[in-house]
């Protein structure tokens, strides 16, 4: 059974706590599974010397996604909270666990780790993280949420961490914290690292498109996990999939392709559908939620 949750619009939701509260709670009455917020801690000037083309910049808006889920951790009671991605290797990663480990206590087990490497290297200059060298550290941090997520002492002696005989207090409810991944979803320069790296140690895959694009992603992913000799149920996949330009019922159909796709959830994105207020946002889930069924 395919399991549909929400993309937090967080570039059109403004700041109203009570805006913030009341979408959440009316998404979860609406009956979907999960939430999945994006993440960007800074972003770039636009107008930069040398010009700036990324998808985002300093005018887009993003609520920090832990802080925002302790925040609806309180106002909620059933909705999944996923991070759809935090970007890992510009971050600490004993304070990301303790961060993960606090919301999924405050949520009664309801956090939910999606993790990626990320493309702004600006926002890797301003937190005084390599952005050269984030493939490779992100490994070694899963390795390090997952030991500190299911032990009371950690002693750790790696390439990037170390950990001299201490731990998290208190400890998830969920040990270990699920971590999904995002990202190698376009076949582009990395891609194949990407997807080769969820194969081997993510719990859970990330990706965003359309269900037909995907499929030849999807079918990458399962030839790794053969060759990793890992069994193909034990990594989720999670579709992402966008309202813009689609009626209702085009909406239902998007979403019903990917299970024979193989993924067994779908987020629905909401944002840069051209909705002037929240409401819109609310009223295109509810219907496509009716449409679904």
């Amino acid at each position: 059974m395919l399991r549909v949750g929400a993309t937090f619009p967080q570039n059109e939701i403004g700041s109203d706590p009570v805006v913030i509260r009341d979408y959440a709670q009316a998404v979860e009455g609406m009956g979907y599974e999960f939430l999945l917020a994006y993440d960007h801690v800074l972003g770039a000037n636009a107008d930069r010397p040398g010009g700036w083309t990324g998808v985002y910049n300093h005018q887009n808006q993003f609520h920090e996604p832990f802080v925002l889920y302790g925040y609806l951790a309180a106002l909620t009671k059933r909705i999944e909270l996923v991070t759809g991605v935090i970007i890992l290797p510009q971050r600490q990663t004993a304070l990301v666990a303790k961060q993960a480990a606090e919301v999924d206590v405050l949520s009664g087990g309801r956090m939910r780790l999606g993790i990626g490497i990320g493309w702004n290297a600006v926002e890797y200059e301003a937190l005084g993280e390599d952005f050269h060298n984030r493939g490779r550290r992100i490994e070694e941090q899963v390795d390090v949420l997952r030991r500190l997520w299911t032990s009371e002492l950690v002693t750790y002696a790696g390439r990037w961490h170390s950990i001299p005989d201490a731990g998290l207090n208190p400890l998830p409810v969920r040990r270990p914290i699920p971590i999904w991944m995002g990202g190698g979803g376009r076949a582009e320069p990395g891609a194949d690292a990407v997807v080769a790296r969820v194969a081997r140690i993510a719990d859970g895959w990330i990706i965003f498109g359309t269900a037909e694009a995907m499929r030849p992603r999807i079918e990458r992913l399962h030839a790794e996990m053969d060759g990793a000799g890992r069994a193909r149920a034990k990594v989720g996949i999670m579709g992402g999939t966008a309202l813009r330009g689609r009626d209702v019922a085009a909406w239902a159909t998007a979403v019903r392709a990917w299970e024979p796709a193989g993924a067994g959830e779908v987020t629905i994105n909401t944002m840069g559908a051209g909705f002037a207020t929240v409401d819109e946002h609310l009223r295109a889930l509810r219907d496509l939620k009716s449409a679904l069924g």
